[in-house]
């Protein structure tokens, strides 16, 4: 039996985690099927037999972060502030999943895998703002909402890409915290 023909215990993990290996090395667009099954030690053919193509896997992977994202968002017990910390702490130890979550041009979005796991982590933040001292109502919930997400997805996206300041080196969780709190913490 050779390397290649050698049937994983659990393709889909394997071909999920060599993605985000991928993805880590070249970018989600550089992805290619083929690429893929070398890294994961199996045919050309297995990535496009279990997802059916590129899209589909990158579906899968999304699918994977929301849930992973919906995860760590609950684990901050509702707080606004370490959820926050929580957001920022899953782009970068989840670079990958993060890339593809955010591009919905390179899956399928509208997948019903995808759309539970996506309603679940705006729950856990609807659910940090909610408990929140103060917290707004009707209308005004989902414009704090999004203006939460809006400041944690841009940091994390800032730090990821190196585009903050020089003088901004360092831990970027603590930094998180800091910038975060300028409005997410209470007077």
């Amino acid at each position: 039996m050779t390397e290649r023909s050698y049937h994983h215990g659990d393709l889909r993990r394997a071909l999920l985690t060599a993605t985000a290996a991928a993805i880590a090395d070249k970018g989600p667009t550089a992805l290619s099927l083929r690429d893929l099954a070398r890294r994961a030690g199996v045919s050309h053919a297995a990535p496009a037999h279990h997802f059916g193509d590129k899209a589909g896997l990158l579906t899968a992977l999304a699918a994977e972060g929301y849930a992973m994202l919906a995860d760590a968002l609950s684990a901050a017990g509702g707080d606004l502030l370490d959820s926050g910390v929580a957001y920022v702490r899953f782009a970068i130890e989840h670079r990958a999943h993060f890339e593809v979550m955010f591009q919905p041009g390179l899956y399928h979005p509208d997948d019903p895998e995808v759309a539970a796991a996506r309603e679940r982590a705006d729950r856990s933040l609807s659910t940090a703002l909610s408990t929140r001292p103060g917290h707004p109502r009707d209308e005004d919930a989902e414009a704090t909402q999004l203006a939460a997400w809006s400041l944690a997805h841009g940091f994390a996206a800032l730090w990821l890409s190196g585009a903050l300041p020089a003088t901004t080196e360092g831990d970027p969780e603590a930094l998180a915290r800091r910038v975060l709190g300028q409005l997410f913490q209470q007077p």
